[in-house]
């Protein structure tokens, strides 16, 4: 335990910790800036983050952990109370909102401040204090008014940032980017895998960077490994600068889990299987670690193994988002998992990806939505990707295709014509069509996916790889593929949705520059016409 953390015990030991964390002087502070890792206050050495913003506010987010990798962050078993700032400019001159939040030890000691009374459509700059300390600077934005119609939107879809496959540069070049209103987060935030030492084997390239400690199975390992990953500057810097969407794949947890299932399933490929009562406590602690690092809303707070994360965030007139959770709901996958030809447990027509209750929530939500556009954002691939040897990803939608079809023909049935789909998880960029008939290239168009890359990953990549020619050919709708690490720019008007593939040359080492591999659009009223900018 270091001075700081020792000093807070004594003051504790004495009842004076909540008077002397007291913030009747919060203003006294000069402003504070954002910082790298390890450099900025100890108190807020895991940076600030805001997320799901509303047209009158949004979540503001930091972690109080002067010892990142320790228990408790370092921290001393007892409440401390953090004051939090809203201003309408960089120099704090003009507060916007202000109030208090109490940092709990049984809530890792994060802090969720859901702020109102916010103007819609500007961007806010915040802060916290704590301890005599100011955190660093970050900035975010409302959403627009319910009424307005904007004239643009920017939103970057982004996510599985493997520490030890790379370095999160990408995450820098996203932190510099202008007029962001929202960063969506599909998942694999962190990966629960042990450590690996350079020359081990295992999944992926050598790593460049190692996870501290073994697999993640505890509230106390899924903390550590979380703020493992918030000490990375790059990632800090574009999470201080936009406000995000979060949700959650699989890594979050578990490879590849299915809801009450763990990988561990007792198939042939994992043979001892994990009892799913014993899964559940798993799962409670790798929810509780997610909820703990991100900017959510209290709405998400888990229920021990259960969580609620889908939602819904509208953009004025011009964009609704329904993030969706394909982990939760969803049955076990079949054939054994992996990829492989597709068995008969395929064509299922009962196959659950979403469950009832969110698919009923999705469909009635979209029909009366009324957005211009109208964006399903999920973790991993809807559109059919066939792969050599006439193989499938039984991880994807393509092992539930029945569930797959009943979300297609309800936005049919429901006459939905601007939908885009958003994903990521298989660490490539694509971008292709959703046919009414997935085996009929001539069935009408229902919806476009854009599929982003991983930050990470698999390493640096390439443009494409030895089975991309093969996999063209067999996926007509397929307009795009690019295996470089990176993110995706949508840009949204009242008349297209634009989608921009940007790239890092490599991720095994920083300051790659910044690339572009491909830019589509899509026209209002013309879902069948995905179009290279």
């Amino acid at each position: 335990m270091d001075s700081l953390a020792r000093h807070l015990l004594a003051l504790h030991r004495r009842g004076l910790l909540r008077g002397a964390l007291g913030l009747a002087a919060l203003g006294a502070l000069p402003p504070a800036r954002a910082q790298p890792a390890g450099g900025g206050a100890a108190l807020f050495r895991l940076g600030v983050a805001s997320g799901d913003p509303w047209p009158d506010g949004m979540v503001l987010w930091t972690r109080l952990a002067p010892e990142p990798l320790a228990p408790l962050g370092g921290m001393p078993a007892a409440p401390v109370e953090v004051g939090w700032e809203v201003a309408e400019e960089e120099r704090f001159a003009r507060i916007a909102a202000s109030g208090t939040a109490l940092a709990r030890p049984e809530g890792g000691f994060a802090v969720h401040a859901e702020v109102a009374g916010l103007q819609p459509g500007r961007p806010y700059w915040y802060r916290f204090r704590a301890g005599g300390e100011a955190s660093p600077v970050g900035r975010t934005r409302t959403a627009p008014a319910p009424g307005a119609m904007p004239a643009r939107l920017r939103v970057l879809n982004a996510g599985c940032q493997h520490l030890e496959h790379g370095w999160f540069t990408a995450w820098r070049h996203a932190a510099e980017e202008e007029a962001i209103d929202l960063v969506f987060h599909y998942g694999d935030f962190i990966y629960e895998q042990a450590g690996r030492q350079p020359g081990q084997g295992g999944w992926g390239p050598p790593p460049v960077r190692q996870h501290a400690g073994g697999e993640a199975m505890t509230l106390e390992a899924y903390r550590r490994r979380y703020a493992q990953y918030r000490l990375d500057p790059d990632l800090q810097a574009a999470q201080a600068a936009h406000p995000f969407l979060c949700s959650f794949d699989d890594h979050e947890v578990d490879n590849n889990w299915a809801g009450p299932v763990s990988e561990e399933d007792g198939g042939a490929r994992h043979p001892v299987a994990v009892p799913p009562e014993v899964f559940a406590l798993r799962k409670a602690a790798a929810f509780q670690a997610w909820y703990e690092a991100m900017p959510v809303r209290r709405a998400l707070l888990p229920r021990g193994p259960e969580i609620t994360a889908f939602r819904r965030l509208r953009f004025g007139r011009l964009l609704e988002v329904h993030v969706l959770d394909t982990r939760s709901f969803r049955d076990d996958q079949p054939c054994g998992d992996g990829s492989g030809p597709p068995c008969a447990a395929v064509a299922r027509p009962e196959a659950q990806m979403l469950g009832p209750g969110q698919e009923a929530w999705l469909l009635d939500g979209m029909a009366a939505s009324g957005a211009r556009w109208q964006v399903l954002a999920q973790q991993v691939m809807m559109m059919r990707r066939e792969l050599p040897q006439g193989r499938l990803s039984m991880d994807k939608w393509d092992g539930y295709p029945a569930a797959r079809a009943r979300v297609l023909e309800g936005l049919a049935a429901r006459g939905i014509g601007r939908a885009v789909v958003l994903s990521g998880d298989v660490h490539n960029a694509w971008a292709g069509q959703l046919h009414r008939d997935p085996l009929d290239p001539a069935s009408p168009v229902l919806a476009t996916e854009f599929t982003g890359t991983s930050i990470t990953s698999e390493g640096d990549g390439a443009e494409i790889q030895p089975s991309t020619p093969e996999i063209l050919r067999r996926n007509p709708h397929v307009a795009f593929f690019n295996d470089r690490r990176g993110y995706t720019l949508h840009e949204v008007t009242p008349d297209r949705f634009e989608a921009c593939f940007r790239a890092v040359a490599r991720v095994s080492r920083p300051g790659a520059p910044r690339e572009d591999r491909g830019r589509f659009l899509l026209e209002a009223g013309r879902p069948d016409r995905l179009l290279r900018a």
